[in-house]
């Protein structure tokens, strides 16, 4: 199961595509179906849902992968784990003696924009990648139904996807696209990530067996609604936001407070 099925001569771009909604959603097709004309493209996503499973990986069970027949002539493989799994098992695997030029996740069904970048499986796999040193892009609409129209993403995505494929991104950088739940946008934004946090998160219901259990849910409460350089604020006002997101999380600004701590 190595890199055989992959065109070894083709001039085009590899990208490898990927998600956390699975190998069968619409999102994912229609990525795939968006990058093909441009690029020879392997999908390896999760057999099943994996929402909100952020850079998670199995540490204790092992993968399967199982190829898949349901996106034409592009070459689909469903991997058991989670969307950071995927990544690995696809460059260690099936990408032995043609790493990608670009690994794309999405078109996730729902918003990654603000905190949602920390738990989003999407984004996940595009980190993933980003400490692979490969340039990549996380895609989501803020539509949650799997049935809404996503063909209006078409030139945005195919934009952003030459443009990186021209230009590269910068070591430990990589690219959090949102789409406004809208079939029109107003233009492109590049932001900053919103403050804000999740609240009434926890629903406890009793079993009419005798015990209880707990749904998590949950509100977005937003802590700065009219912030005009936010990614929330740009979807709110019908715009594409784009957010460059760092891998390296350092607090530069706070470490010299820590040092005066003298610990």
């Amino acid at each position: 199961m190595k890199t055989e099925h992959l065109n070894m001569t083709s001039k085009k771009p590899l990208v490898l595509i990927t998600n956390d909604d699975g190998y069968h959603s619409p999102g994912i097709r229609l990525l795939a179906d968006v990058i093909t004309p441009i690029a020879d493209v392997l999908v390896v996503a999760p057999e099943r849902a994996r929402s909100g499973y952020a850079c998670a990986f199995s540490a204790t069970d092992y993968l399967r992968l199982k190829p898949r027949h349901n996106m034409g002539d592009t070459k689909v493989w469903s991997c058991s784990g989670t969307p950071v799994d995927c990544v690995k098992i696809a460059l260690d695997q099936l990408c032995t003696d043609r790493q990608p030029d670009l690994i794309l996740s999405g078109i996730n069904h729902g918003d990654n924009s603000t905190v949602n970048n920390h738990y989003s499986g999407t984004m996940g796999a595009a980190k993933e990648g980003c400490m692979k040193y490969i340039p990549s892009v996380a895609f989501s609409s803020c539509y949650f139904d799997e049935d809404a129209n996503l063909e209006p993403l078409r030139p945005y995505i195919l934009n952003i996807v030459y443009r990186v494929l021209a230009e590269g991104l910068p070591k430990g950088i990589c690219l959090n696209v949102n789409f406004p739940a809208q079939e029109t946008f107003k233009g492109v934004k590049v932001c900053r990530m919103t403050k804000g946090r999740w609240i009434n998160e926890i629903v406890k219901e009793h079993h009419p067996r005798g015990y209880d259990y707990y749904w998590v849910v949950g509100e977005y409460y937003n802590d700065e609604p009219e912030a005009a350089d936010s990614d929330q604020w740009a979807l709110n006002h019908g715009y594409v936001a784009i957010t460059p997101t760092h891998i390296d999380v350092t607090a530069y600004e706070f470490m010299d407070e820590v040092k005066s701590w003298k610990l």
